[in-house]
């Protein structure tokens, strides 16, 4: 198993995503500033394991405050948590994470050593639940799944597997539970365009566990659809609004649309923590903008000419209509059916 975030020897363990997968290189984070870095320079990344990380990171920036007075380390403590919420505006686990360390340290009675001690505590259920949920998520994400043919090959986007959460993972959660149950011929992974956490990521977690694994451009989704070599497509979020419309990395959108076009299940594996109920549909949902280097370099080679512009959205947003179901912990759910808290059987 891959843990992507961990505590030990107090201080947080981090595996360094953007040296993969050439190099396994593990990263110590001792302070909120440098996991705020961290988080920034996308050394962690994927919503789950970004909120894992930002809760540790509260934590860290907690245990740097030095003073006796509640009040004042609750301020500083606000400080923290402005530093952390700065680093990705779309990923909505972020901001949960970072809210509920700031009520636990709100809600703690006792003194400011205490608060932390509970700070820490609390980091560590939100990193054990999230991998309990991945489990949950993949186990219903499995029965979720086309009954037709008994092995499936799952076409997935970007990185949604145990380096984009505490462990386990949610797309590729879903790859695993499949897989397990003999459910599973191959995965096809999109590279993933700019920077190729389906090439680089994807296919590395697949190739550890032994799991087939083929990967492909991002634009030649639709060709494979029409070959008939892809079952069904599963993806992660990283924020969905409560109409059930979907924000993932860059490309989503397009893959969900040439699936309608193919007739081919559409399914988005997330937990319940990525749905921002405040928002009402997708137009609503800030979409992150990052330097065009990585539209115009790979490692130390320069792909285009001097001059040219560029524009990088990190993520797009899938509209429900498109998406056959949205997978959770508590189960597979329509998309207009997130608001109701209902559990509609799948046909």
């Amino acid at each position: 198993m891959v843990y992507p975030v961990i505590w030990r020897n107090n201080s947080v363990s981090l595996i360094d995503q953007t040296r993969l997968p050439n190099e396994y290189t593990v990263v110590e984070i001792h302070r909120s500033e440098d996991m705020a870095q961290a988080i920034t320079t996308m050394i962690v990344r994927g919503a789950p394991a970004i909120g894992v990380a930002a809760a540790y990171g509260m934590y860290l920036g907690a245990r740097e405050i030095e003073t006796s007075e509640i009040q004042e380390f609750l301020t500083k403590l606000e400080t923290v948590a402005n530093l952390l919420r700065s680093t990705r505006p779309t990923a909505v686990n972020l901001f949960w994470a970072i809210g509920r360390m700031m009520k636990t340290a709100y809600e703690t009675v006792g003194t400011v050593a205490e608060i932390k001690q509970v700070l820490l505590e609390t980091a560590q259920k939100i990193n054990a639940e999230d991998l309990q949920t991945c489990q949950a998520i993949g186990d219903h994400g499995l029965a979720a799944l086309p009954q037709t043919p008994d092995q499936l090959i799952i076409l997935t986007h970007c990185n949604a597997g145990a380096l984009a959460t505490a462990g386990y993972g949610t797309a590729l959660g879903v790859v695993r539970s499949a897989w397990k149950e003999g459910r599973l011929a191959r995965v096809f992974a999109d590279e993933t365009r700019p920077r190729l956490q389906g090439a680089k990521l994807t296919a590395w977690e697949c190739v550890q566990e032994g799991i087939p694994v083929t990967v492909i451009t991002d634009n030649m989704a639709a060709h494979c659809m029409k070959q008939g070599l892809i079952d069904a497509v599963v993806v992660g979020a990283d924020r969905i609004a409560a109409n059930g419309d979907t924000a993932n990395k860059i490309g989503t959108y397009s893959l969900a649309i040439v699936a309608k076009a193919h007739n081919i299940p559409f399914f988005v594996a997330a937990p319940l923590s990525t749905v921002d109920f405040e928002l009402i549909d997708g137009s609503q949902i800030p979409i992150e903008e990052r330097h065009p280097r990585e539209i115009y370099q790979i490692g130390e080679t320069v792909l285009t000419p001097p001059g040219v512009e560029f524009y990088n959205p990190a993520f797009d947003v899938t509209p429900a209509d498109l998406i056959t179901a949205i997978i959770t912990e508590n189960g597979a759910f329509l998309p207009g059916d997130l608001l109701k808290g209902e559990l509609p059987k799948l046909t």
